[in-house]
């Protein structure tokens, strides 16, 4: 019988109260500056001529480039321009024959189709007439949108790499373990995933099991964004971090979440900075921190919220008789997921050896089953 407590907070009830408790830059409103494009411009690379004409021959009095200024030439009857793909439409042209649809002899082409009004031409306007809304106020930020701003001749936004802090915890932790302690795995692992996920990351001191010294650690984070702590978050003698969280007047976001491996995770506020109390079993800090800390990282840059879940199927069964979603390690083999025999939350030698962890809900799912995934790359 499960020993779960009915109250526990669904894993995107988490992931929401996080998104909307972080700022947000965005985007300001945005409208179109002159009308896109702003002149009729070729589509195509071939010549620019006047469609009535049809078929007939026409000579070529010269070549447009993107850039070049179309007064140069006056498109008349019997003539006819080169013009390359961006190039503005010259004066008197209401078509473009491509390159490939002409004969040509010297200075002289003939089309062999019969050309339409408008044929391969992006039209003033096709995209955006001056002062139309191109993005609303408050747009999460993009490569594509920091593009349009540029091309609007708006400021860009500044984007630099969110400052993380990496400090696991507990009095076990020591360079030279004896057979009842640990070095710290938790730092490096954490460390590694935040650079992964574009973060500017320092690996800090681990900390003892004591709630002075944390008090004093999370005091001094300097101008870090995000503090990812691993361990002390449970529910024992020594698991300080929700207590001097609270002495401090941080915020509590969330502590203890319907997820397996993970129940611990913690999510608090304390100021500007962001603390993510990862449970200190390997497999759950890994988990839980790819979860959060990337949709933290996307909220603090203005991205959008990152979608992680890809979607497979099993090749045998796996059981789950908790009351919790189980994420189980797995690799991928042809596309498909193949659980590995895991050993729980502190097995970090099955979670090195997966590429991925498939979701498995309550009871347990078959072989063949389909569900969503979170790649371990």
């Amino acid at each position: 019988m499960s020993c779960d407590a009915p109250d526990l907070l669904p894993l995107d009830e988490a992931l929401r109260r996080l998104w909307e408790a972080l700022p947000g830059p965005a985007l300001p409103e945005v409208r179109a500056e002159r009308d896109d494009p702003a002149t009729d411009r070729a589509a195509m690379d071939g010549v620019a001529l006047r469609a009535a004409e049809g078929r007939t021959p026409r000579r070529l009095l010269g070549t447009l480039f993107a850039g070049d200024d179309p007064a140069a030439f006056r498109v008349i009857a019997g003539c006819a321009v080169r013009i390359m793909t961006g190039a503005a439409l010259p004066p008197g042209a209401d078509a473009i024959v491509p390159v490939e649809d002409l004969d040509t002899e010297g200075d002289s082409v003939r089309p062999r189709v019969e050309p339409k009004p408008g044929d391969h031409v992006r039209p003033r306007g096709d995209q955006a007439r001056a002062g139309d809304l191109l993005l609303p106020a408050g747009t999460p930020i993009n490569a594509a949108r920091v593009a349009l701003l540029a091309q609007e001749g708006l400021g860009l936004p500044a984007q630099p790499r969110i400052k993380v802090g990496v400090a696991s915890t507990g009095d076990e932790l020591v360079p030279d373990p004896a057979p009842h302690q640990i070095r710290d795995s938790n730092g490096p692992m954490l460390a590694a995933l935040a650079r992964g996920l574009g973060a500017d990351v320092t690996l800090r001191p681990s900390l003892p099991d004591d709630p002075a010294a944390l008090a004093a650690a999370l005091r001094q984070t300097g101008d870090l964004r995000i503090l990812l702590t691993s361990g002390g978050v449970s529910m024992g003698e020594h698991d300080h971090l929700p207590g001097v969280l609270k002495d401090l007047g941080a915020t509590i976001l969330f502590h203890r979440i319907r997820l397996k491996p993970g129940k611990p995770m913690l999510a608090a506020r304390l100021g500007d900075l962001l603390v993510l109390g990862l449970p200190g079993n390997p497999v759950s800090a890994y988990l839980n921190a790819l979860l959060f800390l990337g949709h933290a990282l996307a909220r603090l840059e203005g991205r959008a919220a990152p979608d992680l879940w890809r979607r497979g199927r099993l090749t045998a069964s796996v059981k789950n008789k908790g009351d919790r979603p189980l994420l189980h390690p797995c690799r991928l083999v042809d596309g498909h997921l193949e659980p590995l025999p895991g050993k729980g939350s502190a097995d970090l030698v099955t979670l090195a050896k997966a590429d991925a962890c498939a979701w498995i809900d309550q009871g347990g799912l078959e072989a063949g089953a389909k569900t969503r995934w979170l790649s371990l790359v």
